[in-house]
């Protein structure tokens, strides 16, 4: 069996997916049904990677302390291009689930929030990283427990510095256990943005869970993506351990 690094880099033989390496969602071409013994046997694999592009500023001197998280508190800042070198960007992989028996929530790196595979919210993230290396960040979903779910929000935050999208070629790649594995590009350039809904994961029932392109870029925090997809939690600050 291939691993998740190979599923990623496409290496794994064509003859394991028909012939069909990976689907790519679009603005034109936004959604992808994962149906049968793929929508429910084993774990989805959810891999966040990026790398900062040539040429990108640097934050400003102002913007090196490590934020804390606040939607009601911090407003965004415009990234300072006065200077020419490259920006370290911190991007964090996240989810905001919505469970069948109405429980919401989210899984993230901050605050610690990481999830478990084998009790609510059947959701879990596999460490974070913080310098874009080669593996990314990986979220595991239990789809043994795909009747659990209602609906998970993949979204993508930037934690640390200046909104910096625009300087990162961001990739969210999502790997079912068999089947194409389904890519959405961050490639918009959203430069006051400091968080992006990416893909949203809906149970349509029957063995099949439809994967639909989000990409909606937001100037603010996890509440502000919270308003726009009515979960309806309350949010507060909070921070990664250090």
């Amino acid at each position: 069996m291939a691993s998740i690094w190979e599923y990623l880099r496409g290496e794994r033989n064509s003859s394991d997916t028909g012939g069909q390496f990976k689907v790519t969602l679009t603005k034109s071409s936004p959604q992808h049904a994962i149906t049968g013994a793929a929508a429910t046997t084993g774990y989805l694999y959810v891999n966040l990677h990026w790398t900062t592009r040539a040429g990108a500023a640097r934050a400003s001197a102002g913007d090196t302390v490590r934020r804390f998280f606040s939607p009601r508190i911090f407003s965004p800042m415009e990234p300072d291009s006065s200077q020419n070198a490259q920006v370290n960007v911190d991007l964090d992989l996240a989810c905001m689930y919505e469970l069948a028996d109405g429980k919401r929530g989210v899984v993230q790196p901050l605050g610690g929030l990481l999830g478990d595979l084998q009790h609510p919210p059947y959701v879990k993230l596999s460490g974070d990283d913080q310098y874009g290396a080669p593996s990314g960040e990986t979220m595991y979903i239990n789809l043994e427990k795909k009747d659990q779910f209602k609906r998970l929000l993949v979204f993508v935050y930037i934690y640390d510095g200046t909104p910096a999208f625009e300087q990162t070629n961001a990739v969210v790649t999502i790997v079912p256990q068999s089947g194409p594995r389904i890519e959405v590009k961050l490639e918009e350039r959203a430069p006051a943005a400091r968080s992006c809904a990416v893909v949203l994961i809906e149970n349509s029932g029957d063995n099949t869970l439809t994967v639909r392109r989000e990409v909606r870029y937001v100037n603010g925090f996890q509440a502000d993506i919270d308003r726009l997809y009515g979960f309806g939690m309350q949010w507060q600050r909070g921070y990664k351990p250090e």
